[in-house]
């Protein structure tokens, strides 16, 4: 099992999952053009896609995916909540799942959706099990939970929210409103918080690290590595740091 972002950030996130020929889709924040150039540009047919599966309705992370979805005849996983916030358009198939259940399985994999705090009507993000191997997914979430640690406790790979730092927040051009919805409990993932998370987990044995969401006006490459050192040098020197404008790389699980 391998993956690629197709980009992440505040302007727009997807994540490419492929493993034994199948591909999935974890959000998708971009318009279809730019999506397919996206494709181009890692050398993959998105009309390969098996299943696009959404952890929440915000734009940045499902402004295209009814229009994918559409084009390319892709059953849209998510919960019934973030659907209906979504304004439950119509797509080609629709399967929802509970952030509270125990899993589902789909084409091979084991997905294990889990909730998190986050200031959208059900939002989820989602642990991926293959052959043995598990891929975490954390993004867009405001706090750490006892669950969410639980959950993310012995994976092989991780992509891990870095959003912001907190004194570039506190210093930087959001407003106070602003500020204090993406530095709280329903907000986004600190520097601090990350590495607070890490430490928690087995980071030893993470054999790939994408550290992603980063702001471009409230965060810097040279502090999230720093906060990501300050728990493990060797895991920050090999981390990947997502991109907001261009996809890749591949990493294995």
């Amino acid at each position: 099992m391998r993956f690629a972002t197709l980009g992440s950030g505040s302007r727009g996130n997807a994540t490419l999952v492929e493993y034994d020929g199948v591909r999935l889709l974890v959000d998708l924040g971009f318009s279809l053009r730019e999506t397919e150039r996206r494709f181009a540009l890692l050398g993959v047919d998105p009309g390969g896609v098996r299943a696009l599966l959404l952890t929440h309705e915000h734009g940045d992370h499902g402004r295209g995916v009814v229009a994918f979805a559409t084009r390319y005849g892709v059953p849209v996983w998510t919960t019934p909540g973030t659907w209906r916030a979504l304004g439950s358009p119509k797509v080609p198939a629709l399967r929802l799942f509970s952030g509270h259940g125990g899993g589902v399985a789909l084409d091979g994999i084991r997905v294990l959706p889990y909730p998190v705090p986050h200031d959208a009507r059900e939002p989820c993000q989602l642990v991926l099990e293959h052959a043995g191997r598990r891929l975490g997914m954390l993004t867009d979430a405001g706090a750490v939970t006892p669950h969410m640690r639980a959950v993310l406790k012995d994976c092989d790979a991780l992509i891990l929210e870095c959003n912001h730092d907190l004194d570039l927040l506190r210093q930087g051009p959001y407003p106070p409103p602003l500020q204090r919805r993406v530095g709280g409990g329903l907000g986004h993932l600190s520097n601090t918080q990350a590495a607070e998370l890490l430490d928690g987990l087995p980071h030893a044995a993470i054999r790939s690290l994408l550290l992603a969401h980063i702001s471009e006006k409230n965060n810097r490459h040279d502090l999230v590595r720093a906060a990501i050192g300050g728990v493990c040098e060797s895991l920050a020197g090999r981390a990947q740091i997502a991109g907001q404008d261009a996809p890749g790389p591949w990493l294995d699980v």
